[in-house]
């Protein structure tokens, strides 16, 4: 007994589990040609988001059509541990159970975090199977496995041997809340509006001042200079003598340097060489003293006096209002200016001198920039964003890939002595103390004498290594999987990665393996609300992902997602998208429940109007078919989804249906029922990938199949000769039966009763759909005639002229007093266009297209003028 209604939820998990049940998602290498997807591995501790969401469905889009399609399909799944994300809330659930991360040992820490993962790692993973993601899940990996942190040692070990990775003191990004320091990537600029404070320095041994502009007085304990520029004349007499820095009255000198802009500010600079990158290069220059005066936190240390463990925002005003009462601030103005924030905590960025370790850049991306900008080897698409690569690339810094963390891999340095130099790396304690015993010469040293790197390395450095790491391809290259499955396929990611990840697998997977790491990446567009903003948490515009599922079911937010998904482009996203991917379910739904409830009999011959309409949708199937493989070349899934949309929706619902429908309560002829069946089987291929739990289920129903037999694995329709000329008869012969309807319903002709129509073919058309004409339209007979006939009302379709014969039921009066007063409306609304278009300055001054609207106007006014007039004459 097929149910009255569709629900999701009485078939999703039966689904899903069926599938697990038979491995349809486990791949192992085999002779078939592979299909690979590896998943952009979420935080380990995340939830699933609307972002997720619309990535993942397009991965499991593009995996299921390449299982049907017959390709070994594997899309390998896994989570990214996240240090910064992670740590951040481990070190919070610890200070909530009044524990500080500082009274632990790196091990008991690390216990904690492992603790936390193993309870949290896997929801969003969890949450994938509801979406109905078909990943291998035998083959999920986490970023601090043992193989892909040894995967990660290993290319640390590499390239510092190849002398691409080395230690240096540099100014660093500090975020002071994760209290580590991040890449360029990570720090995000924003506008901002704060105060420009002017603050007067004596000058020593005299009763002169002179004037310097800072938006950070705090930092003034950290001055160890004062820059001018030598071409200033206005500051010619303060050549060669110092300057006392107020509060801490420190006597710095002041140098002179073209550095120094005359336009900004008053032309006098302060130098914090431990606080600004450009003002540590001064520094260098200049030999001058470097003080940093603040904690980890960005706490003042001792160096700020008094102010001592403030925080530097509190430190700022206090210090101004302490320059005030000295007399040392002159003013304060408005200024806007950009600054840096941490991508992760938020926290605005300190500048901090410490010694990091970097990754050289410049030759590394040398091969990456020629795979997609000179060669092609790795497609973007939209190939917008190869603007966006390059700029990135061409400008690219060393990377610094350290971070003062303890949750991510250990940086395999290890220290015996108190140099600088004093250290060696290794993948493992034993062959450091081997290197160190060899570097030294000292072949008394143990293992107790080394230390390492309390350091962790960036999570990017993991996740660079993804497509090769999860196939053991950088610990063995040589093994089957990684040589049968990478290169990967297609990348599915957000355009926000493209540097962070995309571009970074792409540098390391030429550097290992010679090798492009995936063909092609799709950048999906951002999922915001329908006012346009990004959806978050903060301003509780995003929908729980769950909820959706809930009470749209999986298929109908799938749909609903990806209807107005196109590549690269951002999503407005309105649940009434949800609603209509639902509404679209309950109609295959019920147009499956239409066919399987008709009484089949053998022995009654096929209809004209059914053979017809068939041999019609095997062509437009066909049309659609190539529409959708174009659209999936291109990786226009919306596209590909629209037009079976509208192939399931209008073509095979709306018209092959009602065409082959059998009369009330009577049967319908075998040949039609299998073909109908038949072409129901071929649309559910085409909508699995995009409905996945749907289109089994009535797979499932239509027949008794063997595991073997499932949609999941069957096979993708075939393209195959068709008779295209069929498409645009049959669109002909629709406006006819459309012009019949409008009758009808305008004139109240019952549509139980049956017509005659007269036709003058002015277009040649075939009578091929005549047959389809007469069952839809409930026409008794259809006759060629060559003039008008009179007492008829008329329509038209192109230039052919359409007569029903007005029966006794029609007030003839009243439908011509009807005729005449549209007739007058039209050819007033058709002396306003053509007044316009005789008005040579608006032809001459209007856009072109704006010019074609009126003429299309103008010719459809005078089609519709002929027809009532010709109406006109038949009733007179």
């Amino acid at each position: 007994m097929i149910p009255a209604q569709f629900n999701p939820k009485d078939v999703e998990k039966k689904w899903y589990d069926y599938w697990m049940k038979n491995k349809y998602f486990h791949s192992t290498p085999d002779n078939r040609t592979p299909y690979t997807i590896v998943i952009p591995p979420p935080n380990v501790t995340g939830v699933l988001h609307m972002g997720h969401m619309l990535n993942n469905t397009i991965q499991d889009v593009l995996i299921r059509r390449a299982r049907l399609k017959g390709f070994n399909a594997c899309w390998v799944p896994g989570t990214d541990h996240a240090s910064i994300a992670t740590e951040a809330k481990v070190v919070a659930k610890l200070k909530s159970e009044g524990i500080n991360k500082s009274d632990l040992t790196r091990e008991e820490f690390l216990k904690h975090a492992y603790d936390w993962t193993d309870k949290y790692g896997g929801t969003i993973l969890e949450q994938l199977k509801q979406l109905g993601c078909s990943c291998d899940w035998d083959r999920t990996k986490f970023t601090m496995d043992e193989d892909m942190s040894a995967s990660v040692i290993k290319s640390f070990v590499d390239l510092y041997n190849k002398g691409m990775i080395y230690r240096g003191f540099r100014m660093v990004n500090w975020d002071p809340e994760a209290k580590t320091t991040l890449s360029d990537e990570e720090v995000i600029h924003e506008e901002r509006q704060g105060k420009l404070y002017f603050i007067n320095y004596k000058i020593e041994g005299s009763n002169d001042t002179l004037t310097i502009a800072t938006t950070r007085p705090e930092t003034i304990f950290g001055d160890t200079a004062v820059c001018i520029n030598p071409n200033d004349e206005r500051f010619t007499h303060l050549k060669g003598k110092k300057a006392i820095v107020p509060i801490c009255n420190r006597v710095i000198p002041i140098i002179e340097d073209e550095y120094v802009d005359v336009e900004f500010g008053t032309g006098c600079l302060k130098v914090t060489p431990a606080h600004d990158v450009n003002d540590k290069e001064l520094g260098d220059k200049h030999n001058l003293e470097i003080i940093d005066i603040f904690n980890e936190d960005a706490t003042l240390n001792t160096f700020g006096l008094q102010f001592a463990g403030k925080d530097r925002f509190v430190a700022r005003e206090e210090v101004a209002k302490e320059l005030e009462a000295n007399g040392a601030l002159v003013k304060t103005e408005v200024h806007m200016n950009k600054v840096g924030t941490s991508e992760r905590t938020k926290a605005v960025i300190e500048p901090r001198l410490s010694d990091q370790w970097f990754l050289k850049m410049e030759e590394l991306v040398k091969p990456a920039i020629k795979a997609v900008l000179e060669t092609e080897e790795v497609k973007l698409y939209p190939s917008k964003f190869n603007n966006t690569y390059r700029h990135w690339m061409e400008n690219i810094r060393d990377w610094n890939i350290s971070r003062q963390l303890w949750w991510g891999q250990q940086i395999p340095a290890y220290y015996y002595g108190e140099g600088k130099e004093d250290f060696v790396v290794a993948e493992n304690p034993t062959a450091a103390l081997a290197l160190a015993q060899t570097k030294t010469g000292n072949h008394n040293l143990t293992a107790a004498d080394l230390t390492q790197d309390a350091d962790a390395l960036d999570t990017w450095f993991s996740s660079w290594l993804w497509p090769m790491a999860v196939f053991g391809g950088v610990l063995d290259p040589e093994n089957e999987d990684f040589k049968y499955y990478y290169p990967t396929n297609d990348l599915v990611t957000g355009p926000d990665i493209l540097f962070f990840w995309v571009a970074r697998m792409i540098i390391a997977g030429y550097e290992y393996t010679g090798k492009k790491p995936f063909n092609n990446v799709y950048l999906t567009g951002l999922v915001r609300d329908k006012q346009r903003r990004k959806m978050s948490k903060s301003l509780g515009n995003s929908p729980d992902p769950l909820d959706l599922i809930e009470k749209f079911g999986a298929d109908g937010v799938r749909v609903g997602l990806l209807l107005s998904a196109s590549a690269g482009n951002d999503i407005m996203f309105d649940e009434e998208l949800c609603n209509n991917g639902k509404a679209f379910a309950n109609k295959i739904w019920n147009a499956f429940r239409l066919i399987k409830g008709w009484e089949v009999v053998a022995d009654i011959a096929q209809p004209e109007a059914s053979k017809i309409a068939i041999d019609w949708y095997e062509a437009k199937l066909q049309q659609t078919l190539a529409e959708i493989e174009d659209n999936f070349e291109k990786y226009r899934l919306s596209d590909a989804l629209m037009a079976i949309y509208k192939l399931v929706w209008d073509d095979f619902c709306s018209w092959l249906l009602e065409i082959i429908k059998p009369g009330y309560q009577q049967p319908i002829d075998r040949a039609t029922f299998d073909k109908a069946i038949e072409l129901l089987e071929a649309n559910l291929k085409l909508l699995h990938p995009f409905m996945p739990f749907l289109t089994e289920e009535i797979w499932q129903y239509i027949a008794d199949r063997t595991p073997e037999q499932a949609l999941i694995v069957s096979e993708w329709p075939t393209m195959k000769d068709t008779n295209a000329d069929l498409i645009p008869a049959f669109d002909f012969a629709s406006e006819v039966i459309s012009g019949i309807r409008t009758i009808r319903k305008e004139k109240n002709i019952s549509f139980k009763d049956t017509i005659d129509l007269k036709v003058i073919n002015n277009e040649k058309v075939a009578t091929t759909f005549d047959a389809v004409i007469l069952k839809l339209g409930n026409v008794e007979s259809l006759e060629y005639v060559t003039e008008a006939v009179d007492g008829s009302l008329t329509f038209r379709v192109k230039s052919n002229e359409y007569f029903i014969p007005i029966s006794g039921n029609i007030d003839v009066e009243a439908e011509v007093a009807k005729l005449e007063e549209e007739l007058k409306y039209i050819q007033g609304f058709l002396r306003s266009v053509q007044g316009k278009l005789s008005n040579e300055k608006f032809v001459n001054g209007a856009p072109e297209q704006v010019i074609a609207n009126e003429r299309k106007k103008e010719a459809d006014a005078l089609a519709k003028i002929a027809t009532i007039e010709q109406s006109l004459l038949s009733l007179k």
